[in-house]
C-alpha cells in the first residue's frame, strides 16, 4: 500500500489526512525502522507493508468506535500499535501506551518526543500491575493480537469505564470468542459488536470484538499472569 493507496483507503474509513499527520507518520515510520535495524521491535519492516499492516490496519479501530477526546489504553502496544498511530492521527485523545518490554517504551517515548505529541504518556509495565491504581480508568480499552480472548478480556475489562468498551484487533477469532463469553460476562462485560473485514491488497482477514462495560469488575480480577495463563476464566 503506497501513500496515494493508504489516502484512499482512509477515505473509505472517514479519515481525511492532513500534512502534518501524513508528515508525522512518515517521521514515525523512519524512527521505526532506523531503531528496529538494532532492536526488534517488528518483522515488517518495507514502507508499503508497514503502512498497510501497521498504520492502516492500526486506523480501523474506527469502523469499531468513533473516535473524538476518549481517554484510551493500548495494552501491549509493542511499536505503538494501535495506540500512538491513533493518537497521531486523532489527536484529541488522550493516550497511553503499556508494554512490559522497557525497550519498547524507550523507542516510544523517542517518537513522542520527536513529533512532541501531548497527552500520551508510555509506561513500561504490565497491566495487572498497572490496573491497582487504574481501574475502571478509560472509555476505550484495546490491544492488538496480544493473546487469545479469555486472557486478554482478563487483563483489559477491569481498565474499563462502566459504559466504555474494550475492542480487541484480531484476525480470525470465532473460537476464541466462543471460548471467551464465560470471561467476557464474568468480567463485566456484554459483546456488543464483533465486525469482521478483509484489508487491502489480499492481506488477511481482521476481527473487531466490541465489548461494552456494564457493571464493574470483581477486585479479584485481574489475577496474576501466571494464574490466567494456567486456568483462563
Amino acid at each position: 500500500m503506497n501513500k496515494e493507496e493508504f489516502i484512499s483507503a482512509l477515505k473509505s474509513l472517514n479519515i481525511n489526512m492532513t500534512d502534518k499527520v501524513l508528515t508525522d507518520l512518515d517521521t514515525y515510520y523512519k524512527m521505526l525502522i532506523s531503531y528496529n535495524s538494532h532492536t526488534n521491535l517488528t518483522r515488517i519492516t518495507e514502507e508499503n507493508e508497514v503502512y498497510l499492516k501497521h498504520f492502516y490496519d492500526s486506523l480501523t479501530l474506527v469502523k469499531a468506535i468513533n473516535l473524538n477526546n476518549q481517554t484510551l489504553l493500548d495494552i501491549g502496544t509493542g511499536a505503538g500499535f494501535p495506540g500512538l498511530v491513533l493518537k497521531i492521527v486523532f489527536p484529541n485523545l488522550k493516550v497511553t501506551l503499556v508494554d512490559s518490554l522497557n525497550k519498547r517504551i524507550t523507542f516510544l517515548k523517542s517518537v513522542i518526543e520527536k513529533l512532541n505529541l501531548k497527552d500520551i504518556e508510555a509506561i513500561h509495565t504490565r497491566a495487572e500491575e498497572y490496573v491497582l491504581n487504574k481501574r475502571e480508568s478509560f472509555d476505550i480499552v484495546t490491544s492488538r493480537a496480544v493473546a487469545n480472548m479469555s486472557i486478554l478480556s482478563e487483563l483489559c475489562i477491569p481498565f474499563v469505564k462502566i459504559g466504555g468498551y474494550f475492542i480487541s484487533m484480531k484476525a480470525d477469532s470465532k473460537e476464541e470468542l466462543k471460548i471467551a463469553e464465560t470471561a467476557i460476562k464474568t468480567l463485566g462485560g456484554v459483546l456488543k459488536d464483533n465486525i469482521i473485514f478483509k484489508l487491502p491488497h489480499d492481506a488477511g482477514t481482521r476481527t473487531l470484538i466490541k465489548i461494552e462495560k456494564i457493571v464493574k469488575t470483581s477486585v479479584k480480577y485481574p489475577r496474576k499472569f501466571n494464574e490466567i495463563k494456567k486456568k483462563p476464566l
